[in-house]
């Protein structure tokens, strides 16, 4: 593999070619005139070929002169291009945040912590990566994103850093005219056989809610699977099946009474949500600023 064009050497030829003699090449650049032709002799010497010729006290460029000359000005400007956009992150609130979020966090909690963000950092191009726990490690791992909200892990991968937000409890949701509202509270024996309108099955919320009735021996077996919480809770409503959600996610619902929230049991089924990122590297003011509005914003989630 050849060496890479010295980009010193590339600057003196193309001053070199614009003014057309060593003199005013040198004066130009701040160097002596042998700095100047001893850059020259080197670029030579790199590609192997000849880029000029002089001309008593002037220089004409050859026809690799010529063709060098068209691809270094590109190459110059495409440095200056990118000095100057690392330049424009350097100042005040011109930066990037790439955040990796559940799609219950990107409907609950982002809206409101992305508001106030942007007050602090207008200029601050931010994306988000809608995925789920696990999908969010795989992202921070490749350095896709830059932080995530998501739920802790039992076993988390050692580059992961978790930051706690919040705890909540999953719990059955249903319409007010469903028996278990009525009656104030949940019939064990009923469970196995209600109708249950759950989140995604590839959720790692849904994998929770399985295991926790595996371990109960009552398994769900009548199941409609959605990937929008909204659709779940109006289903609910129209008393279609039962759902098992945080109490948060439906406060308005549960405050207005269009929606009840029962207990699973005297065994509760706890989650706990945090913000994630890659253990060892220290976070950025903007980073910092989101995760302190992320534990603002989410306080009081846990008592919902």
């Amino acid at each position: 593999m050849k060496e890479p064009i010295d980009s010193r050497q590339l600057r003196a030829f193309t001053t070199l070619a614009k003014v057309g003699s060593f003199t005013r090449a040198a004066s130009e650049l701040c160097l002596t005139q042998s700095a100047v032709s001893h850059s020259i002799r080197s670029l030579e010497d790199s590609l192997g070929c000849r880029l000029l010729d002089r001309l008593g006290k002037k220089i004409a460029l050859t026809h690799q002169g010529e063709q060098l000359l068209m691809h270094a000005n590109k190459i110059l400007q495409e440095m200056e291009t990118a000095r100057e956009s690392i330049d424009q992150l350097g100042k005040w609130g011109r930066s990037r945040l790439r955040v990796g979020a559940s799609a219950t966090a990107c409907q609950y909690i982002l809206p409101r912590v992305l508001t106030e963000f942007k007050k602090s950092y207008p200029q601050c191009r931010i994306t988000i990566e809608p995925c789920d726990t696990p999908l969010l490690r795989d992202f921070l791992g490749d350095n896709k994103i830059d932080l995530g909200i998501a739920l802790k892990l039992k076993n988390d991968a050692s580059h992961i850093e978790f930051i706690p937000l919040f705890d909540d409890e999953l719990m059955f949701v249903v319409g007010p005219e469903h028996p278990w509202a009525l009656a104030g509270k949940v019939c064990r024996e009923e469970i196995p056989k209600q109708s249950y309108i759950l989140y995604d099955k590839t959720s790692f919320t849904f994998q929770m809610i399985q295991s926790y009735f595996r371990e109960e021996e009552m398994p769900l077996n009548t199941l409609i699977q959605l990937g929008n919480i909204e659709a779940i809770k109006e289903l609910v409503k129209l008393g279609l099946g039962v759902t098992i959600l945080a109490s948060w996610v439906a406060r308005e619902e549960i405050r207005a009474g269009t929606l009840i929230a029962l207990s699973l049991g005297s065994r509760k089924l706890r989650r706990h949500w945090g913000v994630v990122t890659r253990k060892g590297i220290p976070l950025g003011l903007p980073q910092e600023t989101f995760v302190k509005l992320c534990q603002r914003f989410s306080t009081g989630l846990s008592a919902a």
